[in-house]
């Protein structure tokens, strides 16, 4: 084991945190039925991690309609699935955190270890709050101030900025694909929570948030705690 302690722990907030991604498929749905474009669930796995823009250009995309509007037009549409989103967000409670997430949360809290969160929902702050845990997060970072989306390690890398850590010192916590490329474009290890065949870029794979262990990420990534 290296000299180096973990200095940061970034998480992607949908999926990690809680599972908002349904209210944003929810959301989309509602506005691709308004277009008769098809969406389903399977579909819906290629929005995960990507931006709101480039999330109605694959639906666009998927129903041969990507030329058919002005960027006018898909900036209502992007702020209408948007309205529909908070509409719906409005649900959530504690009670939706994910397992496991709370006590690993307070784990980290417990051993001075900075955390962020490293999201490209322009509504993550309103969740947190939802979900009353706003105050564990030292860093809330979301598209506004983000340029490039996920796979680009951005998002990372200015979440582990702000909290002063080195990337290299840092680790990511993702159920996205393009978000386990991007902790590892940054430079941190990465720790995919979902399925082999999804998350095998992974430095470390868990099945679910319940698996989630300080120790067992700090022995897996040689770094101390």
């Amino acid at each position: 084991m290296s000299n180096n302690r973990i200095e940061g722990i970034i998480f992607d907030l949908d999926g990690v945190i809680t599972d908002s991604a349904k209210y944003h498929y929810q959301a989309w749905k509602l506005l691709a039925d308004k277009l008769n474009i098809p969406f389903d669930e399977e579909y819906n796995e290629n929005l995960k991690g990507v931006s709101r823009m480039a999330s109605l250009e694959l639906i666009l995309k998927n129903g041969n309609a990507q030329d058919k509007y002005t960027l006018e037009q898909k900036e209502e549409m992007c702020f209408e699935k948007n309205e529909n989103y908070k509409e719906l967000i409005k649900q959530i409670t504690p009670d939706d955190i994910l397992p496991g997430i709370l006590p690993f949360i307070k784990q980290i809290k417990n051993k001075g270890i900075k955390t962020a969160i490293a999201s490209v929902s322009r509504n993550a702050q309103f969740i947190l709050r939802q979900l009353k845990v706003m105050e564990y997060f030292d860093y809330i970072c979301n598209a506004a101030e983000i340029s490039k989306s996920k796979p680009d390690p951005e998002i990372f890398l200015v979440a582990a900025k702000n909290i002063g850590a080195k990337p290299e010192n840092c680790i990511g916590i993702e159920d996205a694909e393009a978000g386990v490329e991007a902790i590892n474009a940054a430079g941190m290890f990465s720790v995919g929570v979902g399925t082999q065949d999804k998350m095998h870029n992974a430095n470390m794979i868990l099945s679910g948030t319940n698996e989630l262990d300080l120790e067992a990420i700090a022995k897996a990534s040689g770094l101390n705690i």
